[in-house]
């Protein structure tokens, strides 16, 4: 996760191309087809991209920072949908801990991500407040970090309409989760929002003016087109057009780069070691959720999937599962992955389940304790709430009114 050494795809200039007075339209359109050719181009490598930042998350580097030491500043959240699992946790919220001591983070519950396809609505509400507290249990610090709730800044879906007027349609149609998704909803059950999301994606992020967006493989797509969204809005309104309308000129949106998680992180489903632990996936003996008893901890991972391979290793393409198991073990316990090896690589299924048991059940105990402690605390967790939303709505509506004098509109008096 980042240092400033980045890939050539994050050399792309946040500033928009200057045009002559004197160009013609047919001149401008030619000159930005060429201009967003060569902005695909450099982004297509964003799908085999590998950061060469080398940031510890337990032992972040410090960002860069100017004279005055502005901290760069990180946005990221979990929808509300379903129940927070160790994916989540591992792959996201652990490594948040870390983050919220060096730069300036935002941290919120998505929930207009969650109504992309059918759900029910008391669920909706009661999984906000729980991923809020869970949120804080797992110990994200409110004096460091602003915990806010999506849909209680209304910027982000004002920001989504602007982005929406000038994102192609063919951007869209390429995203391939909204390929999945709606291959197993079927047509019926998808709504527009489905395929528009992305840009409400690309609000959220461009909305606070973001340095760094922690993406894991599966969201790298979608950081992309952030970026591409980003430089185009910049382009056709930014610079001098901008500073003719009154505002300051130069980019709109700042460009944000992508924050890999450490190897390691991306933790997977108990029964397929192929495949992603996920909220969506109809077992739920496919995930340890963050508030599962010990019994239950323990029963799913005495039924989990193994191998007939004698010891355990790390790394071997025909031992997904175990690769994971030894994964989920090295990153619960804190351990060097060669401390993990030693210590396991002679042990056999017997011995090994039930050191992960106890390990997972010591590791999520005070996160549950704490957990509950928050969400029996109603006035608590709505105050922190309150004030994460209100912090966040200064960065997002000053973005939000530069959008609109930039692209146009009569300024409300």
């Amino acid at each position: 996760m980042g240092r400033a050494i980045l890939s050539p795809f994050l050399l792309l200039s946040n500033s928009p191309p200057r045009l002559s007075s004197s160009l013609s339209l047919a001149g401008f359109r030619r000159e930005y087809l060429r201009s967003s050719r060569l902005i695909r181009r450099n982004a297509r490598c964003f799908t085999g991209f590998r950061c060469h930042c080398s940031v510890s998350l337990s032992e972040p580097a410090a960002p860069e920072s100017s004279s005055s030491s502005v901290k760069k500043r990180i946005v990221s959240g979990v929808q509300p949908t379903g129940s927070i699992h160790l994916g989540n946790y591992l792959g996201a919220i652990k490594n948040w801990i870390a983050l919220q001591n060096t730069y300036e983070t935002l941290f919120f519950i998505v929930d207009l991500h969650a109504i992309t396809l059918p759900y029910e609505t008391q669920q909706l509400l009661r999984s906000t407040r729980e991923t809020a507290a869970i949120y804080l249990a797992c110990g994200v610090d409110t004096s460091k970090a602003s915990v806010f709730v999506q849909s209680h800044v209304r910027a982000h879906v004002e920001l989504m309409w602007l982005l929406s007027s000038a994102t192609p349609i063919g951007w869209l149609n390429r995203m391939i989760q909204f390929k999945e998704k709606s291959r197993k909803a079927g047509d019926e059950n998808v709504g527009v929002a489905l395929l528009t999301y992305p840009v409400l994606m690309a609000s959220d992020i461009l909305l606070y003016q973001s340095d760094f967006v922690p993406v894991g493989e599966d969201q790298k797509q979608h950081l992309e087109l952030t970026r591409e969204i980003a430089e185009r809005i910049n382009y056709l309104y930014g610079g001098r057009r901008w500073k003719k309308l009154g505002g300051r000129g130069g980019a709109i949106f700042k460009v944000p780069e992508p924050l890999i998680p450490p190897a390691g992180a991306r933790v997977m489903s108990l029964t397929d070691g192929l495949a992603k632990m996920s909220k969506s996936a109809p077992s739920d003996q496919s995930r340890i959720n963050l508030l599962d008893s010990k019994d239950v901890i323990a029963n799913k991972i005495k039924r989990c999937k193994t191998d007939s391979f004698s010891g355990l290793e790390f790394d071997n393409p025909e031992r997904p599962e175990c690769n994971n198991l030894l994964s989920v073990y090295q990153l619960i316990s804190g351990k060097t992955k060669e401390e993990v090896k030693q210590e396991c690589q002679d042990m056999n299924w017997g011995m090994f389940k039930p050191l992960l048991t106890d390990a997972l059940i010591d590791h999520l105990h005070p996160i549950q304790v704490r957990y509950g402690e928050i969400i029996s605390d109603s006035a608590y967790l709505d105050k922190v709430l309150e004030e994460g939303a209100t912090k966040a709505a200064e960065i997002a509506d000053a973005t939000l009114n530069n959008a609109y004098q930039a692209m146009g509109f009569l300024r409300r008096r």
